[in-house]
């Protein structure tokens, strides 16, 4: 005898015994017309994801993981030191809204803990080691403040190659941006605020259409690129914009001997100083050090009254800046594994 079963029931049956071989989570995120992405890793506070916290997250990254490994991080703000490691490559972290989603933490240059001082390169709030890392939709925040004349608190610290931030927020003050390593970072549609040298270190980053807020009488940048290195920090059609309280500040000062920074097509805000760029104290930096603009515009923008050892650029000169070439191998030395062109993905 032949029992018809019901089309419902099979499809209820069958939807069933498939789902469970799956370990991805399905989320939509409406906010940004973003629907039923499935992600390797859900991230949220309230317990509804795969972890809770971060770190609990990035820890549980395979290591060389062939594909791209994603993670969503549902809006919160998470008080946690959080390091990506190194190995920990080809990873795409998502946040579910940019303003919302905050990775948040507050130490200190000389701030002691359990016997320890940390530095600089150690009082970070999140720490990129890994390779081919895209970050989107996140705030990255160190809430340290202004604690003395020495207040250096890092947001975001980069030691990685091959590292992009899309639609990302980076908040501090004193050296907010740390890109300590010598990798490639690419940067697009983000948000930048610090007081002093607030974007600094030694990698090839681009910043496009990014906005830049100094929000005190000091500097934008410190470059402290390596002499064989053809590029360093690269602005391109930015926004830098100076706080109500801030008439004179500059867009960087030469960390190291061989400081590469140039603005091309930014608005610049009224608060930069006329001759444009500072020295590094009492140095000779700035002498072997390259630093230009071009086609920039705003109150802020006197090229003529530029100081004498920095650069407007040619036309010709102008053309080289495409991501072809700075992030190409040979734009390191030595040279780096492969060209890159960097893509966002969503």
């Amino acid at each position: 005898m032949k029992i018809k079963i019901p089309s419902i029931l099979i499809f209820i049956s069958a939807s069933i015994f498939f789902s469970s071989f799956t370990k991805t989570i399905t989320v939509s995120d409406k906010q940004d017309n973003y629907t039923k992405h499935k992600y390797d890793i859900v991230v949220a506070q309230d317990g509804s994801g795969n972890y809770k916290t971060v770190q609990a997250a990035f820890n549980a990254i395979p290591d060389n993981h062939p594909k791209r490994f994603t993670i969503l991080i549902k809006k919160g703000i998470y008080f946690e030191k959080i390091t990506l490691p190194k190995g920990k490559d080809n990873v795409a972290v998502i946040g579910e809204d940019r303003n919302g989603t905050i990775l948040t933490y507050n130490d200190y240059s000389k701030k002691v803990i359990n016997g320890d001082t940390l530095g600089t390169p150690t009082c970070q709030s999140v720490a990129i080691n890994a390779n081919n890392v895209y970050m989107e939709n996140l705030t990255f925040r160190n809430t340290t403040g202004i604690i003395g004349w020495q207040s250096q608190a890092v947001a975001m610290r980069v030691s990685g190659d091959k590292v992009i931030f899309n639609k990302c927020n980076f908040l501090g003050f004193q050296d907010t941006y740390y890109t300590i390593g010598k990798g490639r970072i690419y940067h697009k549609d983000c948000y930048i605020e610090g007081t002093t040298d607030f974007i600094f270190g030694k990698s090839v980053a681009v910043f496009d259409s990014c906005t830049i807020l100094i929000k005190k009488n000091s500097h934008v940048t410190a470059s402290n690129s390596e002499k064989e290195f053809k590029f360093g920090y690269v602005f391109r059609n930015c926004t830098v914009n100076t706080a109500d309280t801030v008439d004179y500040a500059s867009l960087g000062r030469p960390y190291g001997p061989y400081s590469k920074v140039v603005y091309i097509h930014c608005y610049e805000g009224k608060g930069i100083r006329p001759e444009g760029w500072s020295v590094w104290n009492s140095n000779r930096n700035h002498l072997t050090a390259y630093y230009a603009e071009y086609d920039c515009f705003g109150p802020g923008y006197k090229p003529k009254e530029r100081i004498s050892w920095s650069h407007q650029l040619t036309d010709d000169e102008a053309k080289k800046y495409t991501l072809e070439n700075i992030f190409a191998a040979g734009t390191g030395y030595p040279a780096y594994k492969d060209n890159w062109i960097p893509k966002i993905i969503r």
